[in-house]
């Protein structure tokens, strides 16, 4: 007997039962972003490795160890993208879509990271993203950060999420902190992990975000990047602030927030949750300037957020916030008898032409009266239409309700429509 072959670890099928919950989340989303003028965008889920360890970093932990990255037929190097704002930028770089231009942008799909599979945190994943060209103040960053807010609101989580946010300030300023910082940790390299040791000459902004509690207690006394700060980035941080405060939007600011990822400058952002454990971060984005011309283009402004959506859905379905299953139709037709199938495929796109809004399953793979209309109990549907011999040659149908709405009843074809609109159908 042949070996019976699985999905690939850390990439997971989505069930049927499982979907409603997706697409509960993906339609709120949805209606968000056409309520804020923002217009969705569909880049390719593989992109040349350039691109990416250009805009992420070479010295990221994404691009060091978990990029799907291989050679195609032609020997040119090829990755499945780990995230979305570099395909974007590509995109609105190739397209001229970004130069003395203002976009408002929004994707969903699935990214491909090797991490080690967990609870909320998959190989094959899929993010929402929003990314913002050509708007350089704090107004639109905490447009952004109001958008996730009502978000929130909208999908009843608001309650259970906490705004953090920082400045992580301008590249020059960053350099000069990162000397400073560096020089802090090379005094202290016995008390740091083999991680943090790795990262202190490569990306030493990531110590910050440690999770080793012996490190985040040495780091108490480490260098502040805020002190590095200069005018101009105490305004865009001040006035980011000013604007989520007169929105009514609480936040903290959390000194030790830092991106793992190269290209950010000036604001970063984080929604975080208690209610999942260790995997608390729900939502995060930020500014990042100059990836548009470190990519080829000419500069522009930019900043944006992404969220996992297995992160999301699991945060709806633990807080209980999953919308019951819907049925699978409203109406069910059970044909019996020779010459009764081709009748029934005709009622049902009679009743899907009229009213394109009703679900109408139809009978399949045979069977007696009683298997039949057990398959139209499972369904969901509120009645059940029945054609047999008796009812083709008298132009009528019959009408069963399935969940106790009335007694059955017979009715000529041409009424049902009218019929069933009357009920509220």
């Amino acid at each position: 007997m042949a070996k019976q072959i699985q999905a690939i670890r850390g990439m997971n099928d989505c069930l049927p039962e499982q979907t409603p919950a997706w697409q509960q989340a993906e339609a709120v989303l949805r209606d968000l972003m056409s309520a804020y003028g923002y217009a969705e965008v569909r880049m390719p889920i593989m992109e040349v490795t350039g691109l990416f360890k250009r805009a992420i970093g070479e010295v990221t932990d994404v691009v060091e160890k978990e990029m799907y990255t291989f050679d195609d037929r032609n020997g040119d190097s090829m990755t499945l993208r780990p995230e979305g704002t570099a395909g974007c930028v590509r995109a609105g770089i190739e397209h001229g879509l970004l130069y003395n231009q203002e976009r408002r942008m929004w994707y969903m799909g699935p990214m491909f990271r090797y991490e080690r599979p967990q609870k909320g945190r998959y190989r094959q994943f899929h993010q929402f993203g929003v990314e913002v060209f050509g708007l350089n103040g704090p107004d639109i960053d905490a447009e952004l950060i109001m958008l996730t807010a009502r978000l929130w609101n909208r999908l009843g989580v608001s309650e259970h999420l906490t705004l953090q946010l920082n400045s992580l300030g301008q590249p020059e300023e960053r350099a000069e902190y990162r000397q400073a910082l560096v020089a802090y940790l090379e005094q202290h390299q016995d008390k740091l992990d083999d991680d943090s040791r790795r990262r202190m000459h490569t990306n030493p902004l990531r110590v910050l975000d440690s999770k080793n509690a012996q490190v985040q207690a040495l780091l108490q006394d480490a260098p502040v990047l805020s002190d590095y700060f200069g005018e101009q980035t105490r305004a865009h941080f001040a006035g980011l602030q000013s604007l989520l405060t007169a929105a009514g939007i609480a936040f903290e600011i959390n000194p030790r927030l830092v991106r793992g990822l190269d290209y950010y400058n000036l604001t970063v952002f984080e929604w975080v949750t208690e209610s999942l454990g260790a995997q608390g971060t729900v939502c995060g984005g930020g500014r990042y300037d100059g990836l548009v011309e470190q990519l080829g283009g000419q500069p522009t402004p930019a900043v944006g957020f992404a969220m996992g959506m297995e992160r999301l859905v699991l945060l709806l379905d633990t807080l209980g916030l999953v919308e019951p299953q819907p049925a699978l139709a409203d109406i069910y037709i059970a044909m019996m008898g020779d010459g009764c199938l081709s009748a029934g495929f005709a009622l049902a796109e009679r009743l899907r032409d009229a009213r394109p809004q009703w679900r109408v399953m139809s009978h399949c793979g045979g069977g007696n009266f009683k298997k039949q209309l057990k398959r139209a109990d499972k369904s969901g549907a509120a009645v059940a239409l029945i054609l047999g011999e008796d009812e083709i040659s008298r132009g009528e149908v019959t009408l069963k309700y399935l969940r106790g709405q009335g007694e059955q009843e017979s009715l000529k074809v041409d009424d049902i429509v009218g019929h069933l609109t009357q009920k509220g159908f």
